[in-house]
């Protein structure tokens, strides 16, 4: 489901291109609402979950950014955007907003539209180090890898230069801050007096894809 506004013609010009806004907490549809109503055009992408009780099912359209909209202006009317209630700031770099390249805001609205089933997904990139959130493997760290439509952990044992997969829910994982350990030299790692027999991820690139979200 898309929940867009669109704004009145003269209000924008050839300047004018998508920001996302920061809002406070399940303000997004009040703060697309109003800013609808000031004259801009806003997209607020929803996605469709079902969320259990005891006793009932209920069928709900959440944002799929949370406590973001996205808006189309020029930032001759910054100020108009962030004095609306429950808006925090307009995301921004080196203290200005940043403009958002519209392929990703018509790929987001396309996804949308298309009638797929489209849900909040974490951002990984080539070489990020994730840690499994919960379930049994909770607490491992490595690097998702994926082969076919699998998503798998692939771990190492440095000292023996061997590697294993396990099966995992790309929903489980988080990605780490931390850069993900020097494994280059996995196959001399026992030539180190201080490699110990630590376990951590590796991904056999000659065999695996590593997942690029």
């Amino acid at each position: 489901m898309l929940f867009t506004k669109d704004s009145h013609a003269d209000c924008f010009d050839l300047s004018s291109a998508w920001y996302a806004i920061y809002t406070r907490h399940q303000h997004e549809r009040t703060v697309a609402g109003i800013l609808a109503a000031k004259g801009f055009e806003t997209l607020l992408p929803l996605y469709s979950s079902v969320r259990r009780w005891k006793d009932r099912r209920k069928l709900l359209f959440l944002p799929l950014f949370p406590c973001y909209v996205f808006v189309k202006t020029d930032r001759e009317r910054r100020v108009d955007i962030v004095s609306t209630p429950g808006v925090y700031a307009l995301v921004s770099r080196a203290g200005q907003p940043t403009a958002i390249p519209p392929v990703e805001i018509d790929a987001v609205r396309r996804a949308i539209e298309s009638g797929a089933c489209v849900e909040p997904h974490p951002l990984l990139e080539y070489g990020d180090w994730v840690r499994v959130k919960c379930g049994p493997l909770a607490g491992i760290e490595g690097i998702l890898v994926r082969k076919k439509n699998l998503y798998r952990l692939v771990l190492a044992v440095e000292m023996l230069g061997k590697a294993v997969a396990v099966e995992v829910d790309a929903f489980l994982v988080e990605r780490l801050n931390s850069k993900r350990p020097n494994v280059a030299g996995i196959g001399h790692a026992a030539a180190s007096a201080h490699s110990g027999s630590r376990i951590a991820g590796y991904a056999n690139q000659k065999n695996w894809n590593i997942l690029s979200l």
